[in-house]
């Protein structure tokens, strides 16, 4: 597929924030989620389930970053953006739904996640491929 270069910012832009928090959280969490005003204490068992989840965002984010350099990536990076750039989203709304509202920190993070989701659905929205339109059938 062929990106425009507002396709290639938005997909870099998505895969450089993810890959960045997602390195963050997994080589700093103390310090990362200090930046959110949570106080983390030494539980292994914690810190595993947030290093895990951390270096998954951070694998993401490098795939979808590849699929600027590498053709038979990009559609899967550009799903894998959509997916988390929406689903964060989501997810956080739950939690506000549920738990009540959080700290103006978390807040500003939803409100990148839901700028950087609709700048995805923005530049991918509405594409289509030729080579996966329907052909007319030859009699």
């Amino acid at each position: 597929m062929m990106m425009t270069k507002f396709q290639k910012i938005v997909l870099g832009l998505a895969g450089f924030t993810a890959f960045a928090i997602g390195s963050f959280i997994t080589l700093a969490p103390y310090a990362f989620y200090a930046s959110y005003g949570i106080a983390l204490d030494s539980d292994p068992n914690l810190l595993s389930e947030l290093r895990g989840p951390g270096a998954n965002l951070a694998a993401l984010g490098a795939v979808v970053m590849a699929g600027l350099f590498v053709r038979s990536l990009t559609n899967i990076s550009i799903a894998i953006a959509l997916v988390i750039f929406l689903a964060f989203p989501v997810g956080r709304i739950i939690g506000i739904v549920a738990d009540g509202m959080p700290s103006e920190s978390v807040l500003a993070a939803l409100a990148i996640e839901v700028i950087v989701g609709m700048l995805l659905l923005v530049a991918f929205g509405k594409r289509s491929e030729p080579s996966t339109l329907a052909k007319p059938a030859s009699y």
